[in-house]
């Protein structure tokens, strides 16, 4: 018998009472009793994403949302500026090209961060953008976007902030009212704990101005519909009924610990991550890196991918490896939602045997130990 462990950046491992949730005899979505789940779940997001903005659910993964925040904003030809720091910025760039818009990027290097002041120099040279594209967590390179600090450039503009929060909501500390986020996408399949089948929209008043006045080509992903439904805590179209209700639970158990609780905790695994890295001689990529994932830099000699299957047909343990020019040089560890202290020492110590098997002169016990020190102050 193997026992199976998920360390990756979503799918993200799901508790049992969120799975019997989901198992739960069917009900109507037009009732009564689905809008309670539905008013609830909301509740619950609001306090996670920490907004009093309306919180659209939408029967989509993550991208569902994203699209969303493009096709409910952006006119043919009107421009954006797109954060390019990884594979999911790079996603931005792409459904504003899908939507007829130009994007504006601002390139940054993989691992490395935006400067605000080049977001601010952007829309000083095109006063016409009409939203800027930001991704709070890079999952690709496990880096972190500075959104307060480009929060207070975009508010002095008339364009709209947009974040993606998919893998960072409920691991990441993410002031969407305070720090002027104007459209919030988040996913259910990373730190919410839940599978994959749901999305999720914070939308402030200044995003629905400009929603309402846009010539919008958008039908399935209609927000300004979706939120006329949410007034009635109900759905435009068929409601995901069994992920709803399993969100009621997934978000219930964030909101009882305490959200400034989960991130503490999530700081903590990840400081436990990055010290053991760094106890085995092996380089982060991230110059800013995350409290969701971290990516490491394997050694040259070391195929990445072949570790990762050593991990998992062996150890049964799975990380993610990396994406485009990244691919087969870095492994991620998650360290977001339904995990704790020894599911860190277990992908911890998978790592040290997968290297040793592959070649690599580790201390076994190394990491462990550092991962230890650090997981023990908490």
């Amino acid at each position: 018998m193997k026992k199976r462990y998920l360390i990756t950046p979503g799918p993200s491992p799901v508790p049992e009472n969120v799975r019997f949730a989901l198992a739960q005899e069917i009900i109507h979505h037009r009732t009564g009793e689905f809008r309670a789940y539905t008013a609830q779940a909301s509740e619950n997001l609001k306090k996670i994403c920490k907004t009093e903005n309306d919180v659209l659910i939408l029967a989509a993964s993550g991208t569902g949302a994203m699209e969303a925040a493009v096709a409910n904003v952006l006119g043919r030809g009107e421009k954006a500026i797109t954060i390019e720091g990884g594979k999911f910025g790079e996603r931005w760039t792409e459904l504003v090209k899908a939507y007829g818009g130009v994007p504006v990027v601002l390139g940054v290097e993989w691992g490395e961060a935006p400067d605000p002041k080049d977001v601010e120099r952007l829309l000083e040279e095109n006063p016409d953008i009409r939203a800027v594209y930001a991704t709070l967590c890079e999952t690709s390179t496990a880096t972190v976007q500075d959104i307060e600090a480009i929060g207070k450039v975009v508010r002095k503009t008339g364009a709209l902030l947009v974040v993606d929060g998919i893998s960072s909501v409920g691991a990441m500390d993410m002031r969407t009212d305070e720090w002027g986020v104007d459209i919030l996408v988040v996913g259910s399949q990373k730190a919410l704990m839940m599978p994959p089948g749901l999305a999720f929209a914070a939308v402030s008043e200044k995003a629905w101005k400009v929603m309402e006045a846009a010539e919008r080509t958008v039908y399935y992903f209609d927000l300004v519909k979706a939120k006329k439904s949410a007034a009635k805590n109900d759905t435009p179209y068929t409601s995901a009924v069994s992920m709803v209700r399993a969100l009621c639970e997934a978000t219930a158990m964030i909101v009882d610990e305490g959200i400034d609780n989960v991130l503490a905790r999530h700081s903590l695994l990840g400081e436990a991550i990055r010290a053991a890295m760094v106890a085995l001689d092996l380089r982060l990529l991230s110059k800013a890196p995350a409290n969701a994932v971290t990516a490491v830099v394997m050694p040259e000699q070391i195929d990445a991918d072949q570790l990762r299957k050593v991990m998992t047909e062996k150890y049964g343990v799975s990380v993610a490896g990396g994406q485009a020019q990244l691919k087969g040089r870095i492994i991620r560890i998650a360290h977001m939602g339904y995990m704790d202290k020894f599911d860190m020492i277990t992908a911890v110590a998978a790592l040290e045997m997968a290297l040793v098997e592959m070649g690599q002169k580790v201390v076994l016990g190394k990491g462990v130990a550092a991962a230890q020190e650090v997981l023990m102050r908490g």
